[in-house]
């Protein structure tokens, strides 16, 4: 059984204050609590004796390399990225870091924060900039329309439609305001 995961694609390299600080805060948390905890663990489970049929051992050793491979991840990305910390000049105009109020075809308002790549979260409606959605809303002001063809984001797993099939999803830009804190974005 292989291993291998496909390198990650390239992505933006910006990101907000609030995700710069989560991602360091569980750089630290891993650091500091968790890989010592599951270090104290191995090495009990060592103590016991043979390890190889020692599945405390076995797994505690798994989890490390998991760990290990997240802080690496995680030192390499933070070095990488540019904290975004000020809100545009232009406020009235879509870009990294702006909340924006969208409302489809059917009158239904659907609010979005463009984020960077390590900070998507659905839940809370943040979308990375690298997302087709936040591509096409990049540089566009309230009352503009944003389309986005179904058919030109098909990924290798989704099923390819036939030309009449096609679909495109269009929204119109309601709102656009950023987040005011003492950070200053």
């Amino acid at each position: 059984m292989s291993h291998y995961r496909p390198p990650r694609p390239k992505s933006s390299p910006y990101i907000t204050v609030d995700g710069h600080q989560a991602l360091q805060s569980e750089l630290t948390s891993l650091w500091k609590e968790k890989r010592p905890e599951v270090t104290k663990k191995v090495a009990e489970a060592a103590a016991q004796g043979d390890r190889s049929e020692n599945a405390e051992y076995i797994y505690g050793k798994r989890q490390l390399r998991e760990i290990d491979g997240r802080i690496q991840f995680l030192s390499k990305r933070l070095d990488e990225l540019t904290i975004v910390e000020r809100a545009p000049s232009d406020t009235e105009t879509v870009f990294f870091g702006a909340y924006v109020t969208l409302e489809d075809e059917q009158g239904e308002p659907h609010c979005f924060r463009i984020v960077g790549a390590d900070e998507i979260n659905s839940k809370q409606g943040y979308i990375s900039i690298d997302a087709p959605l936040a591509r096409a809303m990049v540089g566009k002001h309230v009352g503009d329309e944003v389309a986005i063809d179904e058919q030109r984001n098909n990924g290798p797993q989704r099923i390819h439609r036939p030309e009449h099939d096609k679909r495109e999803f269009n929204w119109c830009i309601t709102a656009i305001r950023y987040e005011n804190k003492a950070t200053g974005f």
